[in-house]
C-alpha cells in the first residue's frame, strides 16, 4: 500500500467540531484533566513554558544551563591582533578564531 494510501485511511483523533466551532478570542475549552495548565491563564502558560524542558535530537536540553565540558573551560580575553592576521584566519571561513588558538597551541609545543 502506498503511503498516501495510509495516510487517507488513518482515522483522525481531532474533534473536528470542536475545533470548527472556535473563534479568534474565545477561551479554550479546559477542564483540569485536560493538562498541567489553564491555557486561558496567561501567567499560568508562561510559568509553565519556562519550565519545561527542550528536546533537540530527541535530548533534553534544559534552558540556561550548559551541558557538561568537552574540554576545559576557556577563559575570555580580549586580544589586538594585526589586520593581516585576522584576514589570514578569516580567509578560511568559520571557525577562524579555533585555527589561531590551534596555531598557538602548537606554536607551544614546538617551544616558539
Amino acid at each position: 500500500m502506498k503511503k498516501t494510501e495510509e495516510k487517507q485511511n488513518q482515522v483522525s483523533e481531532t474533534d473536528w467540531d470542536r475545533v470548527l466551532a472556535h473563534r479568534e478570542g474565545d477561551a479554550i475549552p479546559y477542564e483540569p484533566e485536560d493538562g498541567p495548565y489553564d491555557p486561558n491563564d496567561g501567567k499560568a502558560t508562561s510559568e509553565w513554558l519556562a519550565k519545561a524542558d527542550l528536546i533537540r535530537k530527541g535530548k533534553v536540553v534544559r534552558r540556561g544551563k550548559r551541558g557538561p565540558q568537552k574540554t576545559p573551560t576557556k577563559k575570555l580575553v580580549s586580544l589586538r591582533l594585526s589586520p593581516e592576521v585576522i584576514e589570514h584566519f578569516k580567509a578560511g571561513g568559520p571557525g577562524w578564531q579555533t585555527r589561531i588558538e590551534r596555531t598557538l597551541l602548537e606554536s607551544i609545543k614546538r617551544g616558539a
